[in-house]
């Protein structure tokens, strides 16, 4: 089994930053891919970043140039570094990731952890 844990998130001026981080636990063997999601109240889930089991790395166009998203293998946590951030970033944000254990392939999600950005 494969668990992540969500830490970063919080409330941050109009301007500010914050970084997000997922670790995963678990007997992993790689992270083939993973990805960054969010939902806003009344809104549907979406992609915001990911890395691509080819290793492309797509943003969402309103977070291109502001956002980037990373992992250290060694510890195999993934963040999301978030830069001028703007009121319409607000939401639960989620990891996603695509990992290989020594036994299976699993495609898990993080708990979500809450954004919000206001004055």
């Amino acid at each position: 089994q494969v668990q992540l844990v969500e830490s970063g998130g919080g409330l941050v001026q109009p301007g500010g930053s914050l970084r997000l981080s997922c670790a995963a636990s678990g007997r992993i063997f790689s992270i083939n891919a993973m990805g960054w999601y969010r939902q806003a109240p009344g809104k549907q889930r979406e992609l915001v970043a990911a890395n691509t089991s080819g290793g492309r790395i797509n943003y969402a166009d309103s977070v291109k140039g502001r956002f980037t998203i990373s992992r250290d293998p060694g510890k195999n946590t993934v963040y999301l570094q978030m830069t001028s951030l703007t009121p319409e970033d607000t939401a639960v944000y989620y990891c996603n990731l695509d990992v290989t254990t020594l036994t299976a392939r699993y495609n898990t999600w993080g708990q979500g952890t809450q954004v919000t950005v206001s004055s």
